[in-house]
């Protein structure tokens, strides 16, 4: 099966830009899907087509998705599982009307084969249901922490000013951290093959790191000393919120309750989730893994922070 025209939803998105990328590089003919017109005006790909897209409305999707091949994407988290749901619905309904020839979903999460009582985990397996059910052949693409994580402004600045990498994972937890570009590849690769067609592909980097293992990748790479601070998950949420919001109060339901819940999640069992076997997306996909300490060094810390 020949794919060349890709709808990417979410593509204005620090998600959507490296896989925006990635495509146009390997010659698709990408279209961004979008709610809001002028959504790529401020981004490196400010003349890319777009298409209206409304990801709670069918018909929408489906004229989103009209004379396109696939559509490949990842979708904001949400914590009500029964809107995860109707967000998988519509989209589902619209790639069925519009006769897709695949979807390639980045879940942006790990992913279990069971529900486990966190609401936007349970959604996006709801999501993934809706789509496997349409009959297109679906890949999931299911990473486990972004590296990226560490260099957001909830974390970047901490690193630089106080040589502190603070972390909601417990000392000995351990993660296949995963960059965003990598991400990127695993689901242009899954558009050029069929081999992962119907798999759900745990994605992580090549090697499994605790926090001071992160912070020593960290202190080589910026050539001064980081540590590693182990933060209870909900701390953590109360400084995001604080950060964001001005107070450090969790409500319910919001992006930084389930953070702290995800992460309560993975510190609790008894064998790290977040650990994967790389060789499995060499095999299926031709993987080529970025390794995290050639990651923090590819990055301009400084950027932004005057």
């Amino acid at each position: 099966m020949t794919i060349s025209k890709v709808c990417v939803l979410g593509a204005s998105a620090d998600q959507g830009m490296p896989l925006v990328a990635e495509l146009l590089e390997a010659g698709f003919d990408v279209t961004a899907g979008v709610r809001r017109d002028d959504a790529m005006a401020d981004t490196p790909f400010p003349d890319l087509p777009t298409v209206h897209a409304d990801i709670t409305d069918a018909d929408a999707m489906a004229k989103a998705f009209a004379g396109q091949d696939a559509a490949a994407f990842h979708l904001p988290f949400e914590f009500d599982r029964a809107r995860a749901a109707s967000f998988g619905a519509a989209i589902a309904e619209g790639a069925g009307r519009a006769g897709l020839k695949k979807i390639v979903f980045n879940t942006a999460c790990f992913v279990a084969d069971h529900d486990l009582d966190l609401s936007a985990h349970d959604g996006r397996r709801d999501i993934e249901a809706a789509l496997e059910a349409t009959g297109i052949p679906c890949v999931f693409i299911e990473p486990t922490v972004f590296m990226d994580n560490q260099y957001r402004i909830w974390n970047r600045p901490a690193i630089m000013r106080d040589g502190i990498f603070a972390y909601p994972a417990k000392p000995d937890l351990l993660i296949n951290w995963v960059c965003l570009e990598d991400v990127a590849q695993a689901m242009r690769r899954a558009l050029q093959t069929d081999a992962a067609d119907g798999q759900h592909v745990p994605l992580g980097g090549p090697e499994a790191l605790t926090g001071d293992q992160v912070a020593a990748n960290l202190s080589q790479a910026l050539g001064s000393d980081v540590r590693f601070k182990s933060l209870a998950p909900e701390e953590f949420a109360a400084g995001m919120s604080e950060l964001v919001t001005g107070s450090r109060e969790v409500q319910p339901l919001s992006i930084y309750d389930g953070m702290a819940k995800f992460y309560a999640f993975y510190n609790n069992q008894p064998t790290s989730p977040l650990v994967v076997d790389p060789q499995h997306a060499r095999d299926l996909l031709g993987m080529q893994h970025t390794s995290h300490l050639d990651w923090a060094r590819s990055k301009d810390w400084m950027e932004g922070l005057g």
